[in-house]
């Protein structure tokens, strides 16, 4: 024999010829001795083994090669000889090196090696040393049941990735390959904070999107010489070819984009640019961020400077093949429509391929219905950008960061998970499709005028549940019983929710606006419910759903359920109890502050034995009914008859062992025993035994307890074993055909669910509108004024932005909970700027009802004229998602886009002061407004000389208004700015677009003023600094100083202006003269 010295599986068979052997040729001129040969053979295990094979199993002669001889590897280091656990474990870590690895061993959770010494403290977890005969291994671990509340702090708080490696028992084949290991331990899942599914720490509220970027860089190359020559070549060739001196982007570099929310499977691509990834960014808000491997070097790439702004998570992942749009299809529930198939740019089409490849990698094999992707670009919605977003409040405040406080916690009423995720959604990106808002309008007001209606549906929508994220579960591959629970409760909630909406009635219009629903009955016939709800009915379809819900509530056992999750919490209660007592016995007061609060125990077994003997019992649990299928019921009559056979059994050995404590069990160690208790039953056995010539072989005893076998009780309960597990598996069959048919349904269960969360967010609307007192918003398209086709009065009417007695809404409630009222302000804009008063005789009489399109706004500090700004924009971005706005009357024009420049902040990260950041944000502002847009300005070039200030202040003034011609708000302290637009001629009443308001203050003679929030037209050159001072509790001292300064200064400007008030009357009499000339 040839014995071989191995690396590998204790006792493991050498059975093939060895084609591996590394460095090793066998030739007939050297012959082999019978002594025995030691080789090293790589395999999977630490510890030497020995294994045997017969010499002449070995081939002889020369080994034929089909080529030259491969170099020869060098070979490994055998490594420490670890148990199969930690060595399990181990390779797992090192497959997946960037991860934290959590092991599944029994009813815990384990970590092993640094990791467990680097997050074991940071988990509040002690940390332990495993002893192994290559030396003691750092350890730490937590209950199987707590997994999600340590997931929460790897994932959310310390942005790690985790895998997750559960124990898979090994059949009788692997186990003979395994040399009888029981379980297999192997990666299902990396959980990545982009790539959540159900975990319960995931926001139910919001999505959570994981994007991926590509940064388009062929123009770069071509630029430093190289030219790609294949468009599917991978990426690396460029790395290879030394492409990358010159991948440094500007600005207008263009970039692919794609998202997709894991648990809700929806996919999103754009096509843009780096300038606009910031603005992107803030409004899809993704938890993770990936792009490519190639960029992990270029770390002064401009990419970066904009994901650390608001210090995105970054994954560098390898885009290791191009995935064309054909290659998407598997991964998606419907194939892509041909004509958004035409539109996608190739930057979104690599940077879904990016994306795709690195969620398909995180999944570990799980399949993946997404939603076939939508083109952000065919999606016509508001632009608002990164600071936009941010000064308005609109997701959360800027002084902390969180939701209370925000325009979304003002106007969230919604009841439903998902209802909460589409407003978000909506927020983020209001519409500018004029029939869609007025859809959701409509919807609104329907509401509005039935309450009644609306509370049913509401009550109805509170027993849905969230669909979307279900559905995906069971795409996934993953889902419960509870989950099908779930989806048959809201299948069944959207039929009454349908009937309810059948059977509504015609929206009583009583109001005279233009764009009030009116449809005939010949357009929509009686019983079909109301107009506005056509096309939400015509979107849900019940047919196969409803039969998918009859299905289950026939099929799983709710009761069973209840009793299951009874089960699994009174073993979560015992291992609780145990790390309760061992802390108590071994260990800390801090050790059992870590320990999780436990509600009031109930009742536990008294021991391990009386646990299994519980647990096969007849009372375990099936969580289907037995009329699910035929051969269930069959089964459970089978059982039902071996249960009672089994009490007929136990009767008669009572009788014949005269021993009335006897009962039937089973346990892991003894199998099916006969279990008596007491002394006097203990006695009758042995004796009846004796008296019989029967020998009871007695297999566990104590002082008042004998077990002992009985082969009619081990026949039967194995048979009464083998029908409980055939029960099992009927039943997981039965389960797997209702997850198929929920797959089966998945277009139409999400469609479904869309339309009760549109239902959620239009009854969330009404009740805001009916709390607060707000009004329908009457929005119009801008007409063009040479249209021969429009009046004068239609034109008016339909270019102008009026609001009347507009409110703050968050501002509002805040002063409500105060006990405070909220002062009202009207704006009245003109979406036609430059209108020529001298054009013609009619033009002037309406060029006095015509406002300006650009109002400048000055007033003392704290007298509300940022608010004005805010809440302005905040009603445009209102009435566009379909919802009524905080004021008495709005008709407004469809804006294309908001933009901002309010409040003040560096970027020391990027080296930008706060001027810098705030020219920055002009300038983007300047280059990107439209004649649609409506913009916010506050406070322009107040971060250097007043001189300076001024000028720039004036620039961006006079570029809004002559080159953007967009609706703007303009607030200043530099009051020289009015007369810089006097003197150009950019009045209203000089026939320009230039309205100016101010607010002011009311001083009541003694030192005492007040407010006025009120604005009115005209210029306030008082700011009023130093009563604000006082407000704030400045020195004494200081104020004086102050107020010295301030006088001395009023009295050098009140000399200038006398003297440009001279030179300003000498210039105009010139020039009239020159005119009469």
């Amino acid at each position: 024999m040839l014995a071989c010295r191995a690396r590998g599986i204790a006792g493991r068979r050498v059975k093939h010829s060895f084609p591996r052997w590394q460095g090793l040729i066998l030739s007939p001129l050297a012959p082999i001795s019978q002594k025995t040969l030691i080789w090293g053979l790589q395999q999977s295990r630490g510890k030497k083994t020995t294994s045997s094979v017969r010499l002449e199993d070995l081939p002889q002669g020369l080994i034929g090669l089909d080529g030259p001889l491969p170099p020869a590897k060098p070979e490994e280091e055998e490594g420490p000889a670890y148990p199969t656990v930690v060595l399990q474990a181990r390779q797992n870590m090192q497959r997946f090196e960037n991860c934290v690895l959590l092991t599944r061993v029994g009813g815990f959770y384990e970590l092993y090696f640094g990791q467990a010494e680097e997050y074991g403290p940071l988990l509040n977890l002690k940390v332990a040393q495993k002893k192994t005969n290559a030396g003691p291994v750092p350890m730490a671990g937590f209950p199987f049941f707590q997994l999600d509340r340590f997931l929460k702090t790897l994932v959310l708080d310390l942005n790690c990735y985790v895998a997750i490696a559960e124990e898979f028992p090994n059949d009788p084949g692997d186990k003979i390959k395994s040399n009888g290991l029981m379980h297999d331990r192997r990666v299902t899942r990396v959980i990545t904070p982009g790539t959540l599914i159900d975990e319960n720490f995931i926001d139910p509220y919001a999505n959570n999107y994981v994007m991926a970027i590509h940064v388009n860089h062929h123009e770069e190359d071509s630029a430093s010489g190289l030219a790609e020559p294949d468009s599917s070549t991978h990426i690396s060739n460029i790395v290879d070819s030394g492409g990358l001196a010159a991948l440094q982007a500007s600005g207008t570099t263009p970039i692919g984009l794609a998202w997709i929310d894991v648990s809700t499977g929806q996919f999103y691509t754009q096509s843009t640019t780096l300038t606009s990834l910031g603005s992107i960014l803030s409004r899809v808000g993704p938890r993770e961020v990936v792009v490519e491997e190639l960029l992990e070097s270029q770390r002064d790439h401009q990419i970066f400077s904009v994901l650390a702004e608001d210090k995105h998570l970054i994954t560098f992942a390898p885009h290791t093949e191009h995935l064309p749009l054909s290659a998407w299809t598997p991964m998606l529930e419907s194939d892509i429509p041909a004509q958004t198939v035409q539109s996608f740019a190739s930057d979104e089409i690599k940077a879904g391929s990016l994306l795709l490849q690195y969620v398909r990698d995180r999944l570990q094999g799980l399949s993946m219905k997404l939603q076939p992707p939508l083109r952000y670009e065919n999606m016509s919605v508001m632009t608002i950008d990164k600071s936009t977003m941010r000064s308005f409040e609109i997701k959360q405040t800027i002084r902390d960061g969180t939701f209370r406080g925000s325009l979304l916690h003002a106007i969230r009423r919604t009841v439903t998970k998902g209802g909460a995720r589409l407003l978000n959604s909506w927020l983020s990106a209001p519409s500018t499709s004029l029939e869609t808002i007025r859809a959701r309008q409509d919807l609104v007001e329907y509401f509005i005028q039935y309450p009644d209606l609306r509370d049913e549906i509401v009550l109805l929508l509170r027993r849905s549940h969230d669909s979307q994220r279900l559905v995906q579960k069971f795409a996934l591959g993953r889902g419960d019983p509870d989950d099908l629970i779930a989806l048959a409760n809201t299948i069944r909630a959207t039929q009454d929710i349908v009937s309810l909406l059948e059977t509504s009635k015609e929206l009583d219009h009583t109001s005279s606006e233009p764009d009030s629903l009116i449809i005939s009955e010949e357009q929509h016939p009686l019983g079909k419910g109301a107009p506005c709800f056509t096309s939400l009915l015509a979107r849900i379809n019940l047919s196969e759903p409803a039969n998918l819900a009859n299905r289950i509530k026939s099929s799983i056992d709710e009761e069973g359920l209840v009793q299951q999750h009874r089960n699994e919490d009174n073993e979560a209660s015992q291992l609780i109890s145990l790390a309760e007592n061992v802390v108590a016995s071994e260990g800390t007061q801090s050790d059992a502050s870590v320990l999780p609060k436990t509600a009031k125990k109930k009742k536990q077994s008294v021991s391990i034995r009386d646990h299994y003997s519980a647990a096969a019992d007849d009372t375990t649990t099936f969580i289907m009914k037995p009329g699910a299928s035929r051969g269930l019921r069959s089964l459970h009559n089978k059982l039902s008859s071996l249960v009672e056979e089994k009490a007929l059994l136990a009767e008669t050995l009572r009788t014949r062992y005269d021993a009335a404590s006897l009962t039937l069990r089973w346990t892991p160690n003894l199998g099916h025993v006969c279990h008596v208790k007491g002394v006097k039953d203990m006695r009758k056995i042995i004796t009846d035994s004796d008296n019989n010539n029967e020998a009871v072989t007695v297999v566990s005893s104590s002082r008042s307890t004998r077990a002992f076998h009985a082969p009619e009780w081990t026949a039967l309960g194995r048979r009464i074993h083998q029908t409980r597990f055939e029960v099992g598996v009927e039943e997981q069959r039965l389960f797997a055909d209702l997850r198929a048919l929920v797959v089966a349904n998945l277009v139409k269960l999400r469609r479904n669910a869309a339309v009760l969360d549109e239902l959620d967010v239009a009854a969330s609307f009404a009740r805001l509108a009916a709390e607060h007192g707000w009004t329908r918003p009457i929005l119009h398209d801008t007409i063009a004024p040479n249209n021969p086709t429009t009046t004068a009065s239609t034109s008016t009417a339909q270019t102008q932005h009026i609001v009347i007695g507009g409110r703050h809404p968050t501002v509002e409630a805040g002063l409500r909970e105060q006990g405070r009222s909220f002062t009202k302000n009207d704006c009245l804009l003109s979406t036609i700027p430059n209108i020529n008063p001298s054009t013609s005789t009619s033009a002037s009489s309406q060029n006095q009802n015509q406002h300006g399109s650009f109002h400048l706004i000055t007033g003392p500090n704290m007298a509300g004229k940022s608010t004005y700004l805010r809440q302005n924009a905040l009603i445009t971005i209102l009435s566009q998602i379909g919802s009524w706005v905080p004021a008495s009357y709005a008709s407004l024009p469809i804006t294309d886009a908001v933009y901002s420049r309010v409040g003040s902040a560096d970027n020391l990260y990027a080296d930008q002061s706060t001027f810098m950041v705030e020219m920055l944000e002009t300038a983007s502002i300047l280059r990107s407004a439209t004649s649609r847009s409506f913009v916010i300005m506050d406070e322009i070039g107040r971060g250097t000389t007043p001189e300076d200030g001024t000028a720039v202040a004036f620039a961006a003034l006079h570029h809004l208004v002559t080159i953007n011609k967009c609706r703007a708000l303009f607030a200043t302290h530099y009051h020289g700015l009015a007369d810089l637009v006097e003197e150009r001629g950019m009045h209203v009443s000089q026939g320009g677009a230039v309205e100016c308001y101010c607010t002011d203050v009311e001083e009541d003679g003694t030192g005492g003023f007040v407010y006025v929030h009120k604005l009115r037209q005209g210029v306030n050159r008082q700011s009023h600094a130093l009563k604000v001072a006082r407000l704030a509790n400045l020195p004494e001292a200081a104020i004086t100083v102050a107020r010295e300064v301030l006088s001395r200064t009023k009295n050098h400007q009140g000399q200038g202006r006398d003297q440009d008030m001279s030179l300003h009357h000498d210039t105009h009499t010139k020039r009239q003269s020159a005119d009469a000339g």
